[in-house]
């Protein structure tokens, strides 16, 4: 907090000098003009609809404007004019124009608006007059360089135009000319020129053509019809007599005179057959009349029959072959009007090219001088550069914005707030040690026992020696977490089976004596019998917190001296209860360090020390025994291996990550039975666990006070 509170002072101040300096040496105006864009869209200068464009497109055409404003060419047109190099902002520049040009490509801007129609071309320099001087001369620049293009591009495009209409003139002479020389050739007089071009009436040749054509059909279909009557009275020679040979034959005159005489004898016949029978001379004769008779008729009847059918066939050949001859005549002269006909179809289609040639040159002509109006309209019409400007820039009254006051006061603030913020996260973010439960989970994974908080942040703790928190402090804050992280010791296996607990820690000053000597006089608390053991030989502290009294220093009469402990039992100099002292506290006994031995390691890992640890569990409810750090010596993984379970102890202020670590790591090569870790000297983050528990632990022990 105060890096951050510091550095927003900083800031704010930095931010002040910093804008009274730029605004007294380094003044900066911003000038600014428009240029209107039409759309880019070939418009008709006819018509009075203006063609819509989709927003993208109409802002990619200002965009481009916009770039051509700034590319190089066009700054160094800018740097030519008389009016900018007149200025004392050209001069500053040494009338150097390559320096002149970078300066505008920085601090000219050619900015096309989204929405608007509207390209803004603003310029930024320390005298007012002069930005806008340079603006106004860029854009008259631009729109007059854009004008001339623009025009310069519709006169190339009238020119060319202009060529190819006389060129289109001379093709539609030269098809007139082709259309007259067919008619004349050919004698194209069935062309109804009322009807439009390409509309024919009917020709002679094509009408006496059709006729013919009738009449070779109905030719055609006589002799058909001749033919079959051919073949029928050919088939009738031979065949029987027919119903019209039959009346041919009863209307001839023979016959019927034959028929007369017939029915005459019979009649005399019958009657001479009344009178005499049929063997009569008489009877018998006009019997043999009417026989011949008889015959008669039939030789008459086969004669005529055979007569008529033969004169029936040679009237149908002789019938056939005239109409043979008539459609002889009638092919010759519908082949010779065929021919002409083709002759007059080929002059035609040839004549309907030439139309349709004549028709396209027209209509191509007349699209040409429309274009050329167009364009004759277009190159006059002020419209054309597509760009025009809007006004003249005027004289800024004010600076820009980053010469206001404003900018750079809350500017600064902001920057040194942010750089505060910044400093204290990567003071957090490098701080690698174990200093929170949180940190513990995340990074140890073993069980977290207890968390003990900061000393420095509980009054009640003031003047009070750490190591006897619990007895000389018994309602501070600290108190309770000792207390706690022993219930939590308790609920980590059954009576039997942790009585025997090392306290360790990693390194040396992490607070594990403190620790151990609490967490006894915790248990001594709650009326439990408890034997503290000093096993650190190198750096033995029980004893001091825990003096002896005048009358254990030395009696003379036993011959006893203060240098027994826990060496002096592991040597055989002297036995347990004599190691054994009272701590001043009831239900707490001290096994003191004693003289530090040749070979701690192997007295500690011996079967002395075993047998100890056995038969004290037996007299007391819980042994604690206080070890070197794991990490320094190996005691401490010697001794884990010989009690019911083992405390760590990490210091929030001292134990690193990778020191943690690596003591659990040492401690699960031994196979020790790590019960979980104490979390010593924990600090109360702003809005964290231990500031809301201090100030309700706090109003706690007020009710309770007053009640």
């Amino acid at each position: 907090m105060l890096w951050i509170i510091g550095l927003t002072i900083v800031g704010l101040i930095v931010g002040g000098v910093t804008w009274f300096l730029l605004r007294r040496f380094a003044p900066k105006y911003t000038a600014k003009a428009y240029i209107k864009v039409l759309p880019p869209a070939k418009t008709d200068p006819m018509a009075i609809i203006t063609p819509l464009l989709q927003k993208d497109i109409l802002y990619g055409h200002r965009l481009l404007l916009a770039n051509i404003i700034k590319q190089q060419q066009s700054l160094n047109d800018l740097t030519g004019r008389d009016k900018v190099r007149k200025t004392d902002w050209f001069e500053r520049r040494d009338e150097d124009p390559r320096k002149a040009v970078k300066y505008l490509d920085k601090y000219l801007g050619a900015y096309a608006h989204r929405d608007a129609d509207l390209i803004e071309v603003s310029m930024t320099c320390r005298n007012p007059g002069e930005a806008a001087t340079i603006a106004n001369e860029a854009v008259n620049l631009f729109v007059h360089s854009q004008g001339g293009s623009a025009r310069a591009e519709v006169a190339t495009k009238l020119t060319q135009l202009k060529a190819r209409r006389d060129v289109i003139e001379n093709d539609l002479r030269i098809a007139e000319a082709a259309l007259d020389d067919v008619r004349k050739a050919v004698d194209l007089t069935d062309l109804d020129t009322s009807a439009g071009v390409g509309r024919w009436r009917q020709h002679t040749v094509t009408l006496k053509l059709n006729q013919l054509e009738l009449e070779k059909n109905l030719m055609e279909m006589t002799i058909r019809q001749i033919e079959a009557q051919v073949e029928t009275f050919r088939e009738l020679t031979d065949g029987p007599v027919t119903v019209q040979i039959e009346h041919i034959i009863e209307s001839d005159n023979v016959m019927l005179v034959l028929a007369q005489q017939l029915a005459f004898i019979e009649a005399r016949l019958a009657g001479m057959l009344t009178k005499f029978g049929p063997g009569h001379r008489e009877v018998r004769q006009l019997q043999d009349l009417i026989d011949k008779i008889r015959d008669e008729r039939e030789l008459r009847a086969a004669e005529i029959a055979e007569q008529t059918r033969q004169a029936n066939y040679e009237n149908a050949v002789d019938g056939l072959i005239v109409f043979r001859a008539r459609m002889e005549e009638l092919e010759m002269l519908r082949q010779e009007a065929e021919a002409r006909k083709k002759d007059l179809d080929l002059a035609r289609i040839q004549y309907e090219r030439g139309v349709k040639i004549r028709n396209e040159r027209t209509a191509v002509l007349d699209e040409i001088k429309m274009q050329i109006e167009k364009l004759s309209i277009m190159h006059g019409d002020p419209e054309t550069p597509k760009v025009q400007a809007i006004g003249f820039a005027p004289e800024p009254l004010e600076m820009v914005s980053s010469r206001q006051w404003w900018f750079w006061f809350i500017g600064g603030t902001i920057a040194g707030f942010l750089v505060g913020i910044a400093l204290a996260f990567l003071i957090e973010l490098t701080n690698d040690l174990v200093r929170t439960p949180r940190d513990v989970a995340k990074h140890l994974y073993i069980p977290l026992l207890g968390v003990v908080p900061d000393a420095a942040e509980d009054n009640q703790v003031r003047g009070v020696d750490l190591c006897h928190v619990v007895s000389q402090a018994p309602y501070s804050l600290i108190s309770e977490s000792y207390r706690r992280c022993r219930t939590n010791l308790k609920l980590s296996g059954t009576g039997a089976s942790l009585k025997t607990l090392l306290v360790t820690s990693g390194s040396a000053g992490d607070g594990k004596t403190s620790v151990v000597v609490n967490l006894a006089t915790a248990f001594v608390a709650e009326d439990k019998k408890v034997l503290l053991i000093d096993a650190n030989f190198r750096r033995p502290s029980i004893e001091k917190l825990f003096p002896k009294t005048a009358a254990l220093d030395l009696d003379v009469d036993e011959g006893i001296t203060s240098g027994l402990g826990l060496s002096s039992v592991l040597m055989g100099q002297c036995s347990v209860p004599e190691a054994i002292r009272s701590s001043g506290i009831e239900g707490l006994d001290i096994i003191d360090a004693g003289l530090l031995p040749s070979n701690p390691t192997e007295l500690l890992g011996s079967v002395r020390m075993a047998e100890l640890l056995r038969t004290q569990r037996e007299n007391y409810d819980y042994v604690l025994v206080d070890s070197p750090p794991v990490l320094l010596i190996s005691d401490a993984k010697v001794l884990a291996k010989l009690v019911d379970g083992t405390v760590l102890v990490f210091n929030a202020a001292a134990t690193k990550r990778g020191a943690a670590q690596r003591t659990i790591r040492e401690m699960d090569e031994v196979d020790a039975k790590v019960l979980g870790c104490v979390l010593l000297g924990a600090p109360s983050l702003k809005g964290g666990y231990f500031q809301e528990q201090f100030k309700s632990y706090r109003r706690y022990q007020q009710q309770v006070q007053l009640a």
